[in-house]
């Protein structure tokens, strides 16, 4: 039943992965904190967070209250633990960088969603043009978007805090 298994020992397995995620969360209460002095920076912070963590980053972005980021998920870190991380250490870097951020924090929760490798191309551009996207739609508009697009069932009273 076995006979056709290569056994050759000196083949080495190989644990294989490429997950692309787009992960989007928001200040906490959608304070605008993030204006135009610490907006490219917090975005490069959490590239740098990312890489850190051995997940490519792609591209991120986002806009006066929120960010998106487009990465490729490591097979060493599950989703939790890298949005955890990208939270937590860029929250504590913003404190620092002037008074005006020292109360500086996220929202508690947040969106992850997986990518077609084919559709990566769309959602850079999608992150890339937040400012000009967000002059139609607020973030609450966009991520509700996201929830009816990957068929999420939310409750509305969770969602934002």
């Amino acid at each position: 039943m076995f006979d056709n298994i290569n056994l050759n020992p000196d083949a080495m397995p190989q644990s294989l992965s490429k997950v692309y995620v787009h992960i989007t969360y928001s200040t906490k209460d959608h304070y605008p904190f993030l204006d135009s002095q610490i907006r490219p920076r917090i975005f490069e912070y959490l590239g740098g967070i990312c890489k850190g963590l051995e997940c490519y980053p792609i591209k991120i972005g986002g806009h006066i209250d929120h960010v998106h980021v487009l990465c490729l998920l490591s097979r060493k870190v599950s989703q939790m633990k890298l949005v955890e991380e990208l939270k937590k250490q860029s929250s504590q870097w913003a404190k620092k960088v002037e008074p005006k951020y020292s109360k500086f924090s996220w929202q508690r929760g947040y969106g992850i969603f997986s990518v077609n490798p084919k559709e990566v191309d769309v959602v850079k551009r999608y992150i890339e043009n937040q400012d000009i996207h967000h002059k139609k739609m607020t973030f609450k508009d966009e991520f509700r978007k996201f929830l009816k697009n990957y068929n999420i069932d939310y409750d509305e009273r969770f969602v934002w805090n």
